[in-house]
């Protein structure tokens, strides 16, 4: 009832000077806890720990990269270069579930912006082959947001643009995330998520097993 759900709570320390919100920490397992499932269970309150069958390098930039997760704000997106080719597109469209791509000079995140290419681009070519230069919005004509940019600003300028991807870019115009007209949709608040003083998620990383 409401009257049980004001009175009690499931905070629990975890030490001295953390505490998370609902008692449940994910195993720290490579088949179980790696960032995705660290962030997701620190959204819910919970925690994740991050598992140690891996290089101290990749351990730590899980660590890194659910630290600087912000809600609606897509940190490592999938990425290629415009020597790529169509057929690449259709092969992240199967394996992801979604063909709005963004291309940089180096194929990766942190490489200048270059373009776009959505399924809009590819759904009449018939030529696989074709390098996605030939056929994405060239930077020239994307809207993008600068580094920086809060979460509800970045929704206004998406439903200004009536576009289904921002790309985020710093001031080089390097490319340095992405934000999904389709994920701000999904988006909600997240009351009793674990966070540290800085307001960032909490995670954990295992030292052993």
């Amino acid at each position: 009832s409401s009257g049980i759900n004001a009175e009690y709570g499931l905070a629990s320390p975890i030490t001295k000077k953390l505490t998370i919100n609902t008692p449940l920490i994910s195993s720290p397992m490579d088949t179980v806890t790696e960032r995705r499932m660290a962030i997701a269970m620190a959204l819910m309150g919970g925690l994740g720990i991050i598992h140690h069958n891996c290089t101290p390098e990749f351990q730590a930039d899980e660590v890194r990269k659910v630290k600087k997760f912000e809600q609606g704000f897509i940190l490592d997106p999938v990425v290629l270069s415009s020597h790529h080719t169509i057929s690449d597109v259709k092969k992240v469209k199967e394996v992801y579930g979604f063909s709005g791509v963004a291309i940089t000079d180096s194929g990766e995140l942190g490489g200048k912006l270059l373009g776009m290419v959505t399924s809009r681009d590819i759904d009449f070519v018939e030529d696989f082959g074709q390098h996605i230069s030939e056929v994405m919005t060239p930077r020239e004509k994307l809207v993008t947001a600068k580094h920086g940019t809060s979460l509800s600003e970045a929704n206004r300028i998406l439903q200004a643009s009536k576009k289904g991807k921002l790309p985020i870019v710093n001031e080089e115009d390097e490319l340095v995330g992405l934000i999904s007209r389709t994920d701000l949709k999904k988006n909600r608040e997240y009351p009793f998520a674990s966070k540290d003083h800085n307001k960032q998620l909490l995670v954990g990383a295992a030292i052993s097993t």
